[in-house]
């Protein structure tokens, strides 16, 4: 019997879901960061910011950015930890990552690039001192596994980095479902010719578990001091877990 899940508001496979997903980001990935700053005033840009200083990178650190994209952190984290770190750059999609690797190059920044599954990540245990993952848990089918596997790889003493899109303050509520169901749509369709895409972020948004659940899935998954920042009245959220 096949298992169902979520893809956005619909149930369906297991199997639907990840062939649904990847057809979102083939179809978004040449448009994806002009969109991301269009969608959100640029805002975007100062999460990732805080995340990057979150992470507290140093010469030497071996990083995985998991769903990597288009490269904005990978970036980051391959100038902090240096010609002696190792950052990972992957991503489940590969129009994503073919994206995120020229920006990379473009930048003259030359790092491993992967094409991977967070939830069987291909890496040995105890190997990462940060791993991160940005506005891509929101999309795995398995986010619990997911969490573990990101556990597993981390050092003890190593930090996990969850930005995700989150439950935002209740007086900003109904404006907020205006702006999702409405404006993201039409500037699907406006900028990247794909208003479905974007209906889906604004139901997998909704889907997503809000940030004291997935504070108690991290804790769930074997990570220790978890706490989380929520940024521009909980649009987003940074987590964070130590594993010991």
């Amino acid at each position: 019997m096949t298992n169902t899940t979520h893809f956005g508001y619909k149930t369906v496979s297991e199997d639907d879901k990840v062939r649904e997903v990847a057809k979102v980001f083939h179809s978004v990935a040449s448009k994806y960061d002009v969109m991301n700053d269009l969608m959100s005033g640029g805002l975007h840009r100062i999460w990732k910011t805080f995340t990057i200083a979150n992470a507290a990178i140093r010469p030497g650190f071996k990083v995985l950015d998991i769903a990597g994209g288009t490269g904005d952190l990978s970036k980051a984290f391959a100038k902090k930890a240096g010609p002696t770190g190792e950052v990972w750059h992957t991503d489940i999609n590969e129009s994503m990552l073919r994206v995120g690797r020229d920006r990379l190059l473009n930048n003259g920044i030359v790092t491993p690039t992967l094409l991977c599954d967070a939830e069987k990540l291909p890496f040995p245990d105890n190997y990462f001192d940060r791993v991160s993952v940005a506005f891509g848990l929101r999309n795995m089918t398995h986010k619990d596994q997911a969490l573990k596997e990101m556990q597993r790889v981390l050092k003890p003493g190593g930090k996990l980095l969850v930005l995700e899109f989150s439950k935002v303050a209740a007086p900003l509520q109904k404006p907020y479902d205006v702006y999702s169901f409405s404006v993201l749509p039409w500037l699907g369709q406006k900028i990247a010719g794909d208003s479905d895409s974007y209906r889906y972020l604004a139901e997998s948004i909704r889907m997503h578990p809000d940030q004291e659940t997935l504070k108690s899935m991290m804790q769930e998954a074997g990570l220790e001091r978890v706490e989380y920042f929520n940024l521009t009245a909980g649009v987003a959220a940074l987590h964070t877990g130590i594993k010991l």
